[in-house]
């Protein structure tokens, strides 16, 4: 972790993003934990926007920097449109949206309930489409010239067995970018996103506990899978993911949009 840091706090100093301010959805823990931190750090203003508020204002206040925290469901129409017109309360505006904030629950297909099919693409799915709406509509109306980063999966690329409602959420992610970057491309706004692979975060414990349980077989057995399948030989931490989504906020990013840039460690490679 710390050799990960210094890593995110290298690539910071490439990158200046001071005069910014950035909405990060789910970003109390893990990948959206990350990502803050490296926006932060390039010293761009951040504001921690998650459904566990007391959670965001934690982060916000172990960052420091002028991060703050704010309450959010991104599945609801109003509790976003309410959560941005804050930040442009206290920010005056923002340039990046990042959109982490995301879900999961695994089960075989003959056993999907619709309870999970619905809980996975409201929050994975519809909550990046009413973000990346109301991101758009002020970036329009202000002729901001802003970046959206959404955060999909090495499962919106590769359909994964156990996970068929995530993957199909996942893939819904990567087709809305795309199409979203040629709506607005003319008007200078960027829209990307990643394809993070094994991360280790709380929602990959969770997951390691379900896998195990299907295929009868003991966690660290999975994890050992995971880490065979990742030709870097380890694990992916948040700060991995970070990176590549402070580049795609940046100006050195400047001429890339509509992209789903795999950050797996190798496992997938096209």
């Amino acid at each position: 972790m710390i050799e990960n840091d210094h890593k995110v706090e290298r690539e910071a100093q490439l990158i200046d993003l001071r005069g910014k301010s950035a909405v990060v959805t789910g970003g109390a823990t893990g990948i959206g934990l990350g990502i803050a931190r490296a926006l932060t750090r390039a010293g761009a203003r951040v504001a921690i926007a998650d459904i566990d508020h007391a959670g965001a204002e934690r982060a916000a206040a172990e960052i420091g920097r002028g991060a703050f925290g704010i309450p959010i469901d991104v599945r609801q129409r109003a509790s976003v449109e309410k959560a941005f017109a804050t930040v442009v309360e206290r920010f005056g505006g923002y340039q990046i949206l990042c959109a982490n904030a995301g879900v999961s629950t695994m089960n075989l297909v003959v056993d999907l309930t619709d309870e999970e099919w619905d809980f996975n693409f409201d929050v994975n799915a519809r909550g990046v489409f009413l973000t990346n709406q109301c991101a758009v509509r002020y970036f329009l109306q202000t002729g901001t010239k802003g970046a959206i980063v959404n955060t999909a999966s090495l499962a919106a690329k590769w359909g994964a067995p156990w996970l068929a409602h995530y993957s199909a959420s996942k893939f819904a992610v990567m087709g809305f970018t795309q199409a979203l970057a040629r709506e607005v491309a003319a008007q200078g706004i960027r829209v990307n996103c990643v394809c993070p692979g094994f991360v280790k975060t709380g929602m990959q414990s969770r997951e390691v506990e379900w896998e195990a349980k299907l295929r009868n077989m003991a966690p660290q057995q999975v994890i050992d899978d995971y880490i065979g399948q990742t030709p870097l030989g380890r694990l992916e931490e948040p700060e991995d993911v970070a990176a590549a989504v402070l580049f795609l906020c940046s100006d050195l990013s400047g001429f890339i949009t509509g992209e789903a840039l795999n950050v797996t460690g190798g496992v997938r490679m096209d």
